[in-house]
């Protein structure tokens, strides 16, 4: 049953790079749009060009508006021209909302845009879906500070990242968590002797420093396999990597899925090596399916999820000796990776979806006073 929030009904608008690129801010995203659109509001998502590689996003019940046919021209007099041009078109879509709009803009790279449009009257929120000390060490940091100096409010995803940007000056931060993507019926069993990593194959998901780890845990353990989702440029690399380390037969392959749940009830440990995360949908998708986890603890997301010790185990970034270790651990003791499975499912549900969506409002409606 749908249930309609008692808040006023609002126009929201979720602003991205791109509308259905593949990654966490995408499924975050829609996940959101659908949840205000349960609620009785009426959801806008914009992205600024096309996407290279498509996330599979099914049916959606709300409009969905993409600014450019293909990329923008590169930086200097065009791409100025364009960026007003379609500004313009952000304006007319933003002035034909009702009043108490707000305006989500989930990467600081579109808020350039929405910069040059006309939002007055509208309640504008800009978020950092990436730890504080990852965006650091990028270019976004500077746009970040730059873009979102004066929004009405700048999101990162826990207190710890939120304190660390008004330590920067951004007096208007505060923080949001993601809500849990889901919550199976059905747990994983944990019967099976596999090892599951979700992620793109991408430099910031760490899946070198994975084979690395795998490389010392596989020869204890060859009744095991190391299961990896995902696709993406670093793909072939990386299979060259699990060759020369001796690995391709206690690794699998298997691709992207479109079945979250289904591939971590086929594992009994889910493994995360990101060299850097926000608040890691995957970590939550594993422990609502009761499968206990072994991480880089690379974000202040990452040990709020994980209560290290209890529901998990967390090894120090970039460490594979000890991140091995902790895959040990859980691959020996049957008896603990259950405890920890269970306490991970229970201990996760204090981000459900209603929770979460209840603060989405409750900060609409104190922005807008």
């Amino acid at each position: 049953m749908t249930l309609v929030s008692t808040e006023p009904q609002r126009d929201v608008f979720f602003v991205s790079n791109s509308v259905d690129e593949l990654g966490g801010v995408t499924s975050w995203s829609h996940q959101m749009a659908r949840l205000l659109t349960g609620r009785g509001h009426r959801v806008h998502v914009v992205g600024i060009t096309p996407s290279d590689v498509v996330q599979e996003l099914g049916e959606v019940a709300y409009p969905m508006t993409t600014l450019y046919a293909g990329q923008p021209p590169r930086p200097g007099r065009a791409r100025e021209a364009s960026m007003r041009e379609q500004a313009v078109r952000l304006t007319a879509l933003f002035r034909a909302a009702r009043p108490g709009a707000v305006v989500i803009v989930t990467q600081v790279w579109a808020m350039e845009w929405v910069a040059q449009a006309d939002t007055r009257g509208l309640t504008v929120i800009g978020m950092s879906h990436e730890s504080f000390e990852y965006s650091k060490a990028s270019s976004r940091f500077q746009r970040v500070r730059k873009y979102y100096q004066d929004v009405d409010r700048m999101l990162a995803l826990t207190r710890e990242d939120a304190d660390l940007w008004i330590g920067q000056g951004m007096n208007n931060a505060s923080f949001m968590p993601n809500p849990l993507p889901f919550m199976p019926d059905v747990p994983s069993p944990r019967t099976e002797k596999a090892v599951v990593s979700i992620g793109r194959l991408h430099d910031q998901k760490g899946i070198d420093m994975l084979l690395d780890t795998w490389a010392e845990v596989a020869p204890r353990h060859p009744d095991w396999r190391l299961r990896i989702y995902g696709s993406g440029e670093d793909e072939e690399i990386l299979k060259k990597q699990c060759t020369a380390l001796g690995l391709d037969n206690s690794v699998d392959w298997m691709g992207r899925t479109s079945d979250v749940a289904g591939a971590l009830r086929g594992g009994s440990v889910f493994v995360q090596s990101s060299r850097g995360e926000g608040f890691p949908l995957a970590l939550m998708e594993a422990m609502a399916t009761a499968v206990p986890c072994a991480a880089f603890d690379c974000a202040p997301g990452v040990h709020e999820i994980v209560h290290d010790g209890e529901d998990g185990l967390l090894a120090t970034l970039g460490n594979t000796g000890e991140l091995a270790r902790r895959l040990d651990t859980l691959m020996s003791d049957k008896e603990l990776r259950d405890g920890m499975g269970d306490r991970a499912r229970i201990n996760i549900q204090r981000y459900t979806t209603t929770e979460i969506v209840n603060r989405w409002e409750d900060l609409f409606s104190f922005l807008e006073r």
